[in-house]
């Protein structure tokens, strides 16, 4: 059986001072990409998955890495390759003797999706069936091998890498994976100033040294504390419109969604609403949720929960588009 952390009770004010102490602590190697790093923080302290998506090169790895080291949590990398099979993955059995060199009995090996923070990179290089190895753990937090259930430690986090699906040599991710992903992050280029930083930090004798500034129990505690915060019944029905604007059979639903979106949001868009919502409002030291904290958070939680048609695809049109749209039709009251 695996070490199971147990969470422990935090205040509200403990929860924003570990909070930006974790941002700073991640901004010493990440150059810039403040919205990127909010944002996986927020899939953390929401128990969520996150996927970034960026061309090569922007610092994507490097970042869960590091966020690995701050949180001081157990890290795992797979390079997802398009040879990669599931058990490279989830782990197998084995035929195992014993000392003796007589008894011969199977015996489980883990794959490194055992670990509470498991980065899969490149992960739509892979086949849709090695991609599909991670369906059960990011939802039941287990393992099902040769019909035996194996529970992973919490708590656990899988960040994702993709390159742009228009890239040579990529699968896009079945929508039921896609759906699992608490937020869906797009890392874009640095800004001059940025690379000049970069330059500055990465070409010299040492990068920055990260410390711990929090671990398994502290996680969950502030988890369970996010999921505490009261939301006001007039938020969470904006945040209902939002997603029902996003299904074309919706007679609210404003014209770009009904001309382009063949498949709307699911109900896991709403909860990553928000849930993000509550933690945006806690990570800005606020302790309600506003009308803005779910403004704030509906292109990551939404973007990759919408099938657009094929005509949408041939137009150019974007699931930001979309998103844009219903924000700026659905009223608040």
């Amino acid at each position: 059986m695996p070490e199971i952390a147990t969470a422990t009770q935090m205040s509200p004010a403990e929860f924003v001072r570990i909070s930006r102490a974790i941002e700073d602590e991640v901004g010493k190697i990440i150059v810039g990409q403040k919205e990127v790093v909010r944002g996986i923080l927020t899939c953390v302290l929401a128990g969520g998955h996150a996927l970034l998506e960026g061309v090569p090169g922007l610092g994507k790895t490097m970042l869960v890495r590091t966020l690995g080291r701050v949180l001081d949590l157990s890290f795992s990398r797979v390079q997802f390759t398009p040879d990669l099979m599931p058990a490279d993955i989830t782990g197998t059995s084995l035929i195992v003797e014993d000392g003796s060199g007589g008894l011969r009995t199977f015996q489980f090996q883990p794959g490194p999706i055992f670990a509470n923070l498991v980065l899969a990179d490149e992960i739509n290089r892979a086949t849709p069936k090695t991609q599909s190895a991670l369906l059960e753990a990011m939802q039941e937090h287990r393992v099902t091998v040769a019909k035996t259930s194996h529970q992973l430690d919490r708590p656990f986090f899988v960040m994702a890498t993709q390159n742009p699906i228009e890239m040579e040599g990529t699968y896009p991710l079945p929508e039921a994976q896609l759906d699992r992903f608490f937020f869906k992050l797009s890392v874009g280029f640095p800004s001059p100033d940025e690379l000049l930083q970069i330059a500055e930090r990465t070409t010299t004798g040492q990068l920055p040294d990260v410390n711990p500034i929090a671990d398994g129990v502290t996680v969950l505690s502030m988890i369970e504390l996010a999921r505490d915060l009261p939301i006001a019944r007039p938020v969470l029905t904006y945040a209902v419109r939002l997603v029902t604007g996003t299904h074309p059979d919706n007679v609210s639903a404003p014209e770009t969604t009904r001309r382009n979106v063949r498949y709307g949001s699911s109900p896991r868009g709403l909860q990553a609403l928000v849930l993000g919502a509550k933690i945006r409002a806690l990570l800005e030291g606020r302790f309600n949720v506003a009308f803005e904290d779910i403004r704030a958070v509906a292109l990551p939680a939404l973007r990759h929960r919408l099938i657009l048609s094929f005509e949408a695809d041939a137009e150019g049109v974007t699931t930001d588009r979309v998103i844009g749209d219903v924000l700026a039709a659905t009223r608040e009251d």
